[in-house]
């Protein structure tokens, strides 16, 4: 009796495994969204307009309309151009709370997460791409001051240490406004939770002495953010001695960026899951 052959059994293949996808090096994925953030901004030029729009009106109506009962001298341009460039960069990096609740709305950090791109390099080009706005309105403010009066003496380190000073602020202030984006959960929420910090300016001494505030108010203006940042940023713009209120300053934005940065984190993963 011949033997037959036995057919041998097809084996199943075994799958090979997925290619993982290519990830964008470096900081190439913060710039891609740095560049997105910014076409954003020119497109939706109505808010950028009022961010540097609303501060200079500011400056005008204090200076013009209430600057001569505050201070009759006419000096009263050079106290409170300070307080004025806080007040631009809080209404610049409030857009930032915005747009990233609307990132997170639109479903935009999901579509990201399949793609090669760190799902949180969105956040960074929403902040980056807010401090680069607000550095330019703060020059545009400091170039309307000089225009209606605004003379301040100081000298080429000075302005140095200022465009440091400014530049952190902008920072922590801005990644404070995109954790109240993440927090929130709508636009219109983050823009109403944002517009409760555009209010600190208005205690503290960017636009009259503490010493001139009501007894019960002056412990709570003085000891309160922007009232050291004001101070050295006015002391350095028009040449004083600075006092130890620049520590002060620099601390308050150190420890307001820390916050934020942590907050801002924990939400993100907590909303938009690990990569």
């Amino acid at each position: 009796m011949n033997a037959t052959l036995a057919t041998p059994r097809p084996t199943a293949s075994t799958p090979s495994a997925p290619t993982p996808r290519p990830r964008l090096r470096g900081f190439a994925a913060e710039a891609v969204f740095v560049g997105r953030s910014l076409r954003h901004s020119v497109r939706d030029g109505e808010s950028l307009l009022m961010a540097i729009m609303l501060p200079v009106m500011l400056m005008l109506m204090f200076t013009w309309v209430f600057g001569g009962a505050i201070d009759p001298s006419g000096a009263y341009v050079d106290y409170v151009v300070p307080g004025i460039i806080l007040t631009c960069a809080g209404f610049g990096a409030s857009s930032t709370a915005v747009y990233v609740a609307n990132d997170m709305r639109t479903g935009i950090i999901d579509r990201i997460r399949t793609m090669p791109l760190r799902a949180g390099a969105v956040l960074t080009g929403h902040v980056v791409a807010s401090v680069l706005r607000n550095l330019v309105a703060t020059a545009i403010v400091i170039g309307v001051g000089v225009l209606v009066g605004f003379r301040p003496t100081a000298d080429l380190g000075e302005w140095i240490a200022l465009a440091g000073l400014i530049t952190l602020y902008i920072l922590a202030i801005t990644y404070l406004f995109a954790a109240i984006g993440l927090a929130a959960g709508s636009p219109e929420g983050a823009n109403g939770y944002g517009f409760v910090l555009l209010f600190l300016p208005y205690l503290s001494s960017a636009f009259v002495p503490v010493a001139s505030m009501p007894e019960w108010l002056q412990p709570i203006a003085g000891n309160q953010p922007i009232t050291p940042i004001v101070e050295t940023i006015r002391a350095l713009l028009m040449d004083t001695p600075l006092q130890g209120e620049a520590w002060w300053a620099i601390g308050w934005c150190l420890v307001i960026l820390l916050i934020a940065v942590t907050w801002g984190a924990w939400l993100f993963r907590r909303k938009a899951g690990r990569r």
